[in-house]
């Protein structure tokens, strides 16, 4: 089990004796997360590592997570796609099943926490047990543009929490409650990220039949639309004009996520069989993502719309180059020309891409610069000592809205 003292070397002893102070102002205080699913998504992938290192703090921190059947998840997914903007037809037996099956977790879920911090629409209903303890509710997704119906469905719930917390303050919405900024984190001693020696990466490569011959481009994510990975492949299409590389295309799909295995599918079809395009579904290892990574030339994010992007903070704290798109929490990780390159559309991706290959040491510099920003500022422990200095807010009563 990871300790929260194993982190001194990375970020440095100070930090982790604030994070001991901070936790000791927390002494009696009782937290409890609540989430869609344990596995598959940031979200989880978050409160997997920061659960323990917050126990190892001495935070008495629980972690629970809401159920749901098929229909549900398949209303929440759509709910997902309209906040991000997509057009989707909401009818009101959506609402309906949402609601039928928010009122078995609210039946079930127990609330009795000093604090319950609610992660993403799927379980924010659960505010209708709220007592006279204190609620916070993340939204990790962007809802810059969200579909008007069902902000102003979530609305009714979201006014009744005492804080929000946003990923990027383009987020933000009018509100009558306290707003937070507070960026997601990557854990550098996860499977994920930790450092691999070589013979692994190879392995995992072999494994896959890719050979690193020539330049290798990857995109990890969920088997999403938003992530676009229809595009990804037109824009390595571009690349190849000019450049012998191969495309991975690797990722899962999330317990509350019911359209990623028809995603996949649509994939493989524009991929057409292409020997140099890897399309990979990984059964939640993080190893394999982890020597992936490490492996390839260059790591594209073409996103459409993006709550933040772990992703891209992956890469960077592997110190490779990236390209992504300039949408949602993106532009945080990446300055452009600086820590990465930003684009705009397909066109952009490709041209960007073939600058990266073109020019290794510029690629090399941009990962360097990269992975440095991510030290600084998207590691778990600065994670950590926000969410703590959070909670401790919720106990002043000043009103102050936060960004």
């Amino acid at each position: 089990m990871i300790k929260i003292n194993d982190y001194i070397p990375i970020v440095g002893e100070s930090i982790i004796e604030d994070l001991r102070l901070l936790a000791q102002k927390l002494k009696g205080i009782s937290v409890k997360h609540i989430n869609s699913t344990s596995a598959g998504g940031g979200v989880a992938e978050i409160l997997n590592r920061m659960t323990p290192l917050l126990k190892d703090l001495e935070v008495d921190v629980y972690w629970d997570v809401i159920r749901g059947d098929e229909r549900f998840f398949e209303v929440t997914k759509k709910f997902h796609n309209a906040l991000h903007g997509r057009p989707e037809k909401i009818e009101q037996a959506d609402f309906d099943v949402f609601m039928e099956n928010s009122r078995k977790n609210i039946n079930e879920i127990d609330t009795g926490t000093n604090i319950v911090f609610v992660h993403d629409p799927q379980p924010i209903a659960l505010i209708n047990k709220k007592t006279d303890n204190k609620w916070i509710w993340r939204c990790h997704i962007d809802v810059s543009n969200p579909h008007g119906g069902v902000w102003k469905f979530l609305n009714d719930f979201i006014v009744r929490y005492d804080s929000i917390v946003f990923s990027a303050p383009i987020f933000s919405q009018p509100l009558p409650i306290k707003q937070f900024l507070i960026s997601p984190s990557i854990d550098p001693l996860s499977d994920k990220n930790k450092e691999l020696p070589q013979e692994t990466i190879d392995s995992v490569l072999k494994k896959y039949n890719i050979t690193p011959d020539k330049p290798i481009i990857t995109q990890i994510s969920r088997f999403d639309r938003l992530k676009d990975p229809l595009g990804v492949i037109e824009a390595y299409l571009e690349v190849r004009k000019y450049i012998d590389c191969q495309l991975i295309l690797a990722g899962g799909t999330a317990a509350d996520d019911p359209e990623g295995i028809q995603v996949l599918e649509e994939v493989k079809e524009k991929a057409q069989q292409d020997p140099d395009i890897h399309i990979l579904l990984l059964p939640q290892n993080d190893i394999e993502v982890n020597a992936l990574q490490r492996a390839s030339t260059v790591i594209v994010q073409k996103s459409i719309r993006e709550g933040f992007g772990l992703t891209v903070t992956e890469a960077l704290w592997k110190a490779k180059p990236v390209v992504a798109s300039h949408v949602g929490g993106i532009p945080f990780q990446i300055k452009h020309k600086y820590s990465g390159l930003l684009c705009h559309s397909v066109a952009g991706a490709a041209f960007a891409l073939k600058q990266l290959l073109n020019s290794p040491e510029y690629a090399k510099k941009l990962g360097e610069n990269g992975k440095e920003h991510i030290r600084n500022n998207f590691l778990i422990t600065r994670h950590i000592r926000d969410y703590m200095l959070l909670f401790l807010s919720l106990y002043h009563t000043e009103d102050v809205v936060y960004f």
